[in-house]
């Protein structure tokens, strides 16, 4: 287990802590889901006691919770022209998969898990909905659908390139996928 930087304030350390923690967990949670993820497991990959674990988050579930705070970090499309828009947003969706395990714990989990599963649907109604209201200028509901549709697209292909890892997804060049996957965000995006 790893010692306390005595050089650190208390407040620092906790901080230090806690996202050490949260790195371990985000790893085991992408890796395994949340039903094989112990509370044990992270503390070993953090190298602290599980008490500490317990201490910060309460349980697996809370662990969870805060593991699984996420930012899709949705570009400002303002100067992509409108027919480039769907392929854009399949582009940074790509990037987001491939960069950072948490939407991938968050997608192994949802399935399973009713907290992961509304974690995952505030996530693409806070984030994205606001998004794509602006995008098409649609309502308020109109948007909802459409980002739901998009939603369908991207977590659709996310799980079958990157958990269940069907070869001919998986094979599938980043190229021939933006224009592929991009054309239909497209058409939800602006279709009638």
């Amino acid at each position: 287990m790893a010692e306390p930087d005595p050089i650190l304030p208390p407040a620092r350390r906790s901080d230090a802590t806690k996202a050490t923690i949260l790195a371990a967990a985000r790893a085991q949670f992408a890796a395994v889901g949340y039903q094989a993820t112990t509370i044990r497991a992270v503390a070993n990959a953090a190298e602290i006691d599980p008490a500490m674990v317990m201490r910060y988050f309460g349980n697996k579930e809370g662990l969870f919770a805060a593991a699984a705070d996420f930012d899709l970090r949705l570009p400002d499309l303002a100067g992509v022209p409108s027919d480039a828009l769907g392929a854009a947003l399949v582009s940074h969706f790509l990037d987001r998969w491939e960069d950072d395990e948490t939407l991938m714990a968050l997608l192994r989990t949802a399935s399973t898990n009713e907290a992961a599963a509304a974690r995952m649907q505030a996530l693409f109604s806070s984030q994205m909905a606001p998004l794509i209201a602006r995008l098409s200028g649609d309502s308020r509901a109109g948007a909802a659908a459409r980002a739901g549709l998009i939603a369908s697209q991207v977590l659709g292909f996310a799980l079958c390139r990157y958990v269940l890892k069907l070869p001919p997804v998986v094979a599938l060049k980043r190229p021939e996928i933006v224009r592929r996957i991009g054309a239909t965000v497209q058409s939800y995006l602006f279709d009638a």
